[in-house]
């Protein structure tokens, strides 16, 4: 349910615009002066605030602009005047639109309604989907760095994380150990490379069923360690 904000000095107004927004499933809070409605509007989780130029202590004029700097979310500037002065202003300052008293309230749903779902788009569009990597009951989240198996969470280290995910992005392929403690911990591999067996072991530990007869992690004997789809 989207949540919206009112700030509007004449009450009577500010109850009506609420009472048709209800109606049509929004959320709706109402603040009756600039200086409240900025409060409220900045440490409150909005999708939409809709906003009287003439208020008490703050206009609205400068809520918009502080609203702006901090917050993305539609705004609709609603005035009395009709003037285009103001709705020049208004949109120099991020206002989405712009509405002249007297309206129906129809008009102000159908406006709400319009920048909301305008809104949703653009956002959806510009938040990339987290980079996952599913296999057989495994799910590991890569922009998360989270892992489950079979739909419970389990913790990984820093480097066991790394190494799990370095060999489900690359199924059925045969690393050896220096390759993979390279690789991992981006060293040449005249370092230790018995971590990556204790690495692979806690691993095991945490994602296999049977740690004795491992179904995705196998060791190659000789070679080193392959991720089984």
């Amino acid at each position: 349910m989207s949540k919206i904000l009112i700030v509007e000095d004449e009450l009577s107004i500010a109850e009506l615009e609420k009472d048709y927004l209800e109606l049509s499933s929004f959320e709706v809070d109402i603040e009756t002066d600039g200086q409240s409605g900025l409060e409220r509007v900045l440490s409150e989780d909005y999708d939409m605030l809709i906003l009287d130029l003439m208020l008490p202590e703050i206009d609205g004029f400068e809520i918009c602009k502080r609203v702006r700097e901090e917050k993305n979310i539609p705004i609709l500037m609603v005035s009395a005047k009709k003037d285009d002065i103001d709705k020049i202003r208004g949109f120099g300052l991020g206002a989405d639109d712009y509405i002249t008293k007297p309206f129906s309230p129809s008009e102000l749903v159908a406006r709400v309604k319009a920048h909301l779902a305008r809104y949703d788009r653009l956002v959806g569009s510009s938040m990339p989907e987290n980079d996952i990597i599913e296999i057989r009951g495994i799910k590991i989240d890569k922009t998360a760095r989270r892992v489950y198996v079979n739909g419970e969470e389990k913790a990984f280290t820093t480097k066991e994380f790394d190494l799990l995910t370095f060999l489900a992005s690359h199924p059925n392929r045969v690393f050896k150990k220096e390759e993979l403690f390279n690789k991992i911990w981006d060293m040449e591999s005249i370092g230790d490379i018995a971590t990556v067996t204790v690495h692979i072991k806690k691993i095991r530990e945490k994602i296999e069923f049977d740690t004795s007869k491992p179904q995705y992690i196998e060791t190659i004997w000789g070679v080193g360690y392959r991720f089984k789809i």
